[in-house]
This record gives C-alpha cells, sequence and structure tokens, in this order.
C-alpha cells in the first residue's frame, strides 16, 4: 500500500508544508544514500502527500551537494506517482518580476558536478527527455496559481546553473540572449530522475529577484530578498494546496511509462546487485519479461 501518492519538494523559503493533518515523519535508507531530510508524510485535502526539504531543515545542503538520486528514489518507494518541485528562481525577463510564479516547460543544463541517472553499473535506459514536465500536472498548477491569486506564466525555459555562485552579468545577458527565462541550480537534476522513476514532475518557479543583468539588480538587500521568499513560501502553500485539491485521481499521461520502451540491456545481463538496487523502478519490467 502506497504511503503517498503526491510528494513535494520545498526549496528557498519553503522548508515545511502548512495544512498537513494526521502528520508523521519517516527517515528512508535508498541505495543511494539519505534524502536530505525526513519525509513528512500526511493528509492534504483528502490526499496523501509527502514533503522533502529540497536543502533539508535549515537550510544545509548546497545545490551541488543535493543527492538528487535519493530524493527522488525514496519518493518511489513511498509510492509518489506525482512531484510538485517548487523552487525559488531569478529572472532573466523582465516580464517575470518577484512575486510571480512561472511554470517552466523545458530545460538548459549548465551544470557540471552531478550525477543525474539511476543507471550504469550494467543496466543502459535511453528514456525520452524532449518534454521534461509533465503537461497534465502543470496544467493543474496554472490552475491552481490563478485559484488561489497568484500570477503565473506557463512555459519557458529554466537555466540549471551550477553554483553556489550566482552568474556573472556576461553569463546571465549570455542567458537572456539564449531567450530562457529563468534561473535556478536544482530542478533539472530532479527532472531526469523523476522521469526515471516514471513519476510526473513540474516545477513551480518563484520568482525572488531578477538576475543580475538587470540594471537595478544592485540596489537590491537581502532585506528585500528575505521579505520576497516569505511571500513566495506564502503563496506556495496556498499553490500546492490548490494544487493537490485539483489533481486529477487517474494519471492521463505517458510519465507513468517512460521505461516502456528505454530499456537497452539484455534482461540476463543485467547484474543481479543491480537489478535489486533499482527493482522500485525496474520490477514491473523485468517481472513481466522474465514471466
Amino acid at each position: 500500500m502506497p504511503q503517498a501518492e503526491i510528494g513535494i519538494i520545498g526549496g528557498s523559503g519553503l522548508y515545511s508544508m502548512p495544512g498537513l493533518t494526521k502528520v508523521k515523519e519517516l527517515r528512508l535508507k535508498t541505495p543511494f544514500g539519505k534524502p536530505s531530510d525526513a519525509y513528512v508524510l500526511g493528509s492534504l485535502e483528502g490526499r496523501k502527500v509527502a514533503f522533502l526539504a529540497r536543502h533539508g531543515r535549515g537550510h544545509r545542503i548546497l545545490p551541488t551537494e543535493l543527492n538528487f538520486r535519493a530524493n527522488i528514489y525514496g519518493f518511489k518507494q513511498l509510492g509518489v506517482e506525482r512531484i510538485v518541485s517548487v523552487s525559488a528562481v531569478g529572472s532573466l525577463k523582465e516580464e517575470h518580476k518577484p512575486l510571480e510564479f512561472v511554470i517552466p516547460d523545458q530545460f538548459f543544463d549548465r551544470t557540471r558536478h552531478r550525477v543525474d541517472t539511476f543507471f550504469g553499473n550494467g543496466i543502459v535506459a535511453h528514456i525520452a527527455f524532449a518534454d521534461p514536465i509533465c503537461s497534465q500536472l502543470a496544467q493543474a498548477v496554472e490552475g491552481a496559481c490563478r485559484k488561489a491569486g497568484v500570477t503565473v506564466k506557463r512555459g519557458g525555459t529554466y537555466v540549471c546553473m551550477e553554483g553556489p555562485q550566482f552568474s556573472t552579468k556576461a553569463e546571465s545577458n549570455v542567458y537572456r540572449s539564449w531567450g530562457m527565462d529563468v534561473i535556478g541550480m536544482t530542478n533539472l537534476q530532479e527532472a531526469k530522475l523523476a522521469r526515471e522513476a516514471e513519476i510526473c514532475y513540474v516545477t513551480v518557479a518563484m520568482v525572488t529577484d531578477y538576475d543580475c543583468w538587470h540594471p537595478h539588480h544592485d540596489s537590491v538587500t537581502v532585506d528585500q530578498i528575505v521579505s520576497v521568499l516569505l511571500k513566495n513560501a506564502e503563496n506556495a502553500t496556498r499553490v500546492v494546496r490548490e494544487t493537490v485539491s485539483a489533481m486529477p485521481r487517474e494519471r492521463a499521461c505517458k510519465c507513468g511509462s517512460a521505461l516502456a520502451h528505454a530499456i537497452l540491456t539484455d534482461r540476463s545481463k543485467i547484474p543481479a546487485a543491480t537489478r535489486h538496487k533499482l527493482k522500485f523502478i525496474l520490477d514491473k519490467y523485468l517481472k513481466a519479461k522474465k514471466a
């Protein structure tokens, strides 16, 4: 019996999920090590939800230090089928203003130090990733933003940079010249791993400020940024609640069969240890094949 059906990842400023009832914490061990923190399980709008603070409560973990595989695999172990990822981002366009939300439908990778696949060690799989966001889930989030009174734009590209330093002006202006919309440090790896785990995934990108290309960037104070973070987190809790409330019971997307034609390795050649390690992802295909 799944312990949760919907996963929520809280980013900068969102370290808990107000409104959860029947709350319990669960610290999981995964084949990939420890997740960022305990999963907070509970009921929200009558649905089973698991919340995870991406950077740990107290914001202790750098973007590059995040154990993305453990975080996503932990959700899979809990039975989660959909993940709503809430993240603070910088805006690369004048039209995306602080306190507004963007639901990007594309990513562009500028990271270089990260593991972002469950596969290897004797098994090869190539998932389709042309459309990295679940459109059904994005639609639910868009409707939730409008119901919660949050200005939202659906569509656009999220640049995922390495960090922890922010961009130089040269980098920021290049991203703008490419037509990128927002910039952050975490969501691409989550999206890739969620697709490999056949979990629907969507990013709720909360605009905190303009990236350093903006002429008024240097006049923004830490106090102002913290104020926006807190307001964004307050808005995000309302949006998540509305999203969960409106979430269709059944998935009408292809995310749940992403691996159906992706595994290239001869089943008889997959090492037993690797097969066991990935059992929550592979069993439905390998057991069926063996039978």
